[in-house]
């Protein structure tokens, strides 16, 4: 992908041209899609400098950068219709288990390998601050992660709250918003406009946005403070979910990990009240039944 290139190759790049590259990278896709002109003028550096960048991610001219680009941008709205097709045309024999485990390992190993590890502890310390109050939302599918989020997070700290996608529940939502509070995203390929206008609601009032996207990354990024983009692709009609679930429990785990004392009294506090609600069945000692989770 570009946006791989420009990343492994920023670090060589001229002053002029990490301007560009910063351009790029923030309003990803979209900068690129225009004439040279256009995102010279937009980046604030010269057009030579447009096409010295391309060459250097290894393109041959402006022209061939912007062919692959329209190609991830394709790939960004593909439909499970025509991603089924591509996956089914020459299957290899392999069973579907296997050929499945595999790229789900892919996933795992590449969406990992993505991860700047100052950012992720950032993320994560940002997220641990009990001054800040956490929101969280998430699309058509992705619904099922924000929940699962909200639910352990709401374990592990206080004041964690689930933001419903439809647009009726926002006003209410946003009305107590404070600057400084975060929104968590989860915004995978096809994006959603109404995810996308909730976080700009969300930004407009001092919210600090997190993104949990996909390699295409969603147009939310342009408002990210921290942006974590999973792989997903899988032989099915459908994404994956397991890198992204992997990402949530991660940051889950280094939440956690942040204030253990306060966590551990809250876990506590929790068994506490699960036992006089009689919530979960015991088992009686040595029946082979685990406690209630």
């Amino acid at each position: 992908m570009i946006e791989d290139r420009l990343a492994q190759r920023f670090e060589a790049l001229t002053p002029a041209e990490r301007l560009l590259a910063g351009h790029l990278t923030r309003h990803y896709p979209v900068a690129g899609l225009g004439s040279m002109p256009q995102l010279a003028r937009e980046a604030g550096v010269s057009t030579p400098t447009v096409l010295r960048l391309v060459q250097k991610l290894g393109f041959r001219g402006y022209p061939e950068f912007q062919t692959q680009l329209r190609a991830e941008v394709e790939a960004r709205l593909e439909s499970p219709l025509s991603k089924h097709a591509r996956w089914t045309h020459g299957v290899p024999q392999t069973h579907i288990l296997n050929r499945f485990a595999d790229a789900v390992l892919t996933n795992l190993s590449v969406t990992l390998g993505r991860i700047d590890h100052a950012e992720f502890d950032a993320c994560a310390a940002m997220l641990a601050d009990p001054a800040r109050r956490i929101f969280v939302t998430g699309g058509r599918i992705t619904h099922a992660l924000a929940d699962y989020l909200v639910t352990q997070l709401g374990i592990v700290r206080a004041g964690v709250s689930l933001m419903q996608g439809v647009s009726n529940a926002w006003p209410p939502a946003l009305l107590d918003l404070r600057p400084g509070d975060v929104l968590i995203v989860f915004d995978i390929r096809r994006y959603e406009s109404t995810i996308l206008q909730l976080t700009e609601l969300a930004v407009e009032r001092g919210a600090e946005i997190v993104l949990i996207t996909d390699p295409w990354v969603s147009p939310i990024a342009a408002h990210a403070r921290f942006r974590f983009s999973a792989q997903i692709e899988v032989p099915s009609a459908w994404d994956s979910s397991v890198a992204l679930l992997v990402l949530v429990e991660t940051l889950l785990a280094a939440v956690q990990e942040r204030d253990w004392p306060e966590t551990e009294a809250r876990m506590k506090r929790l068994e506490e009240l699960y036992d006089r609600a009689s919530l979960f069945r015991r088992g009686k000692p040595g029946d082979g039944r685990r406690p209630a989770d």
